[in-house]
């Protein structure tokens, strides 16, 4: 990670058995509320133990995510449950994109998330300041 002029810690967010809503409520928190919400800070944050995250009711199998190839008849559907198996950070990584604003901003506040599935991350050089979710209310 470059640091960036105006960076003041990297913050490391557990993942580990909370929702996919809390967590992504209290990611998008740490790029906006806390900061000014029309400026770019430089702060990072790391989500750890994305394979572990879960999701409340019957999600997991009943919701779907839909894309299309851009070829006919390329319509393809997945449950989350599918996305878990396949590539762990798409839940985490998706539900902090739909939080963000949808302008410039922010997209290059997605590119300042680190997903990571297991407990390691290669940003210890860093120092990041771990925040629990819970306390972030």
């Amino acid at each position: 990670l470059s640091n960036k002029a105006c960076i003041l810690a990297t913050s490391a967010a557990f993942a580990s058995s909370s929702s996919v809503g809390l967590n992504t409520n209290a990611n998008s928190y740490l790029f906006i509320i806390t900061y000014t919400p029309h400026v770019d800070c430089g702060d990072y944050v790391i989500v750890v133990n994305a394979d572990k995250v879960k999701l409340t009711g019957k999600k997991m199998t009943d919701k779907v995510y839909t894309r299309h190839t851009g070829y006919p008849g390329g319509q393809r559907f997945a449950t989350p449950a599918d996305y878990l198996a396949k590539k762990p950070t798409f839940l985490v990584e998706k539900a902090v994109k739909g939080m963000l604003p949808r302008t410039r901003l922010g997209a290059v506040l997605l590119k300042n998330l680190k997903v990571y599935a297991g407990a390691e991350h290669p940003h210890a050089a860093q120092n990041p300041k771990s925040i629990k979710l819970n306390e972030i209310k």
